[in-house]
C-alpha cells in the first residue's frame, strides 16, 4: 500500500472517530471531543487518589474537613437537582464523591479528579478566608470534573500524539530530525503553546463560569469569587508566567470575566430548592 492510500484510509478513520465522538459541555454547550472512555479515567483516578491518601499527610483539622464535606454535599445535591429539574442527563450520576484535607501549608491549591475525588490543601485556606471563598474554589475544581475536562484533555492528547507520529512517518522523519537538531521536543513545545495551552485556558475559564453557577445554586455568595482571585494574584505576584505560556488565564483576565458573569449568574442561577 502506498503512502497516499494509507494516509487517506487513516485520515478517513480519524475523521470518523472525531465526528462520532463529539459531545457538548454541560450548561455552556461548548463542543467537546471525547475518545477516551470516562469510566476508564474514573477508575484510574480512584487508584491514584488512594495512593495520595497513603503518601500525603492528612490534616487533623476536623472542623475544616467537615466544612469541606458540607460544601461538597450541597454542591452534589444542587448539581444533580439542577440537571433533574432541567430534564438533562446528570453528568455526576456515576461519581463516587470523596473529600480529603491535606496538611501542607506551602501548597495553595485544591483539585477534583475525574469521578469526584476531591483534595484541598491547608495552604489554600489562607486565600479562601471564609465559607464563600472555600465554596468558590471547590466549585471551580468540581466544575472541571462535571465538564469532563480530563476526558477531553486525554482525548486531545491522544489525537495529537497520533497525528504527530503520522506526520513524522509521511515526512520521512522530518519532525524527529528537528527534535534531534534542537536537542529538545520542539514539535511538542510548539504544540503545547499553540494548541494545548490555549485549549486548557478555555477549560479554566469554563470552570470559573460553571463553578460560580454551582456555588450560586448551592446557596453561596459568588461575589466572593472576585476577592479570591485578587488574593491569589497577590500571593502569586511576580511568579506567574506570561499567559501564552500558561495553562491558566491571567489573573486580570480572570477577574474581568468574573465581573461580567456575577450579576447574570446570581439572577439566572439562584439557590436551588431541593
Amino acid at each position: 500500500m502506498n503512502r497516499r492510500k494509507f494516509l487517506t484510509i487513516v485520515g478517513s478513520s480519524c475523521c470518523g472517530l472525531v465526528f462520532n465522538s463529539c459531545a457538548t459541555a454541560p450548561i455552556t454547550e461548548r463542543r467537546q471531543l471525547k475518545i477516551i472512555p470516562e469510566a476508564k479515567l474514573n477508575a484510574q483516578a480512584a487508584k491514584i487518589y488512594e495512593k495520595i491518601k497513603e503518601k500525603e499527610k492528612m490534616s487533623k483539622d476536623k472542623k475544616t474537613l467537615n466544612q469541606i464535606k458540607n460544601i461538597g454535599r450541597k454542591m452534589e445535591d444542587s448539581i444533580s437537582e439542577y440537571f433533574s429539574q432541567t430534564k438533562q442527563n446528570d453528568p455526576t450520576a456515576y461519581f463516587d464523591w470523596e473529600y480529603i484535607l491535606i496538611d501542607n501549608k506551602k501548597i495553595k491549591n485544591a483539585w477534583c479528579m475525574p469521578g469526584g475525588k476531591i483534595a484541598v490543601y491547608t495552604g489554600i485556606l489562607e486565600v479562601t478566608k471564609n465559607l464563600n471563598g472555600l465554596a468558590a474554589v471547590m466549585g471551580h475544581e468540581i466544575a472541571h470534573a462535571v465538564a469532563k475536562h480530563s476526558v477531553e484533555r486525554a482525548s486531545r492528547g491522544a489525537l495529537l500524539n497520533t497525528g504527530t507520529q503520522l506526520i513524522d512517518i509521511f515526512t520521512g522523519g522530518k519532525l524527529s530530525q528537528v527534535n534531534r537538531a534542537t536537542g529538545m521536543d520542539t514539535v511538542g513545545l510548539l504544540s503545547q503553546l499553540g494548541i494545548m495551552n490555549p485549549f486548557n485556558r478555555k477549560q479554566e475559564s469554563e470552570a470559573d463560569y460553571l463553578g460560580m453557577i454551582f456555588s450560586s445554586l448551592s446557596g453561596y455568595d459568588i461575589r466572593e469569587t472576585r476577592k479570591i482571585w485578587e488574593r491569589m494574584n497577590e500571593f502569586n505576584k511576580g511568579k506567574a508566567p506570561p499567559e501564552f505560556m500558561s495553562t491558566h488565564p491571567s489573573a486580570e483576565n480572570r477577574i474581568k470575566k468574573i465581573d461580567e458573569w456575577t450579576n447574570e449568574i446570581i439572577l439566572d442561577y439562584p439557590p436551588i430548592k431541593i
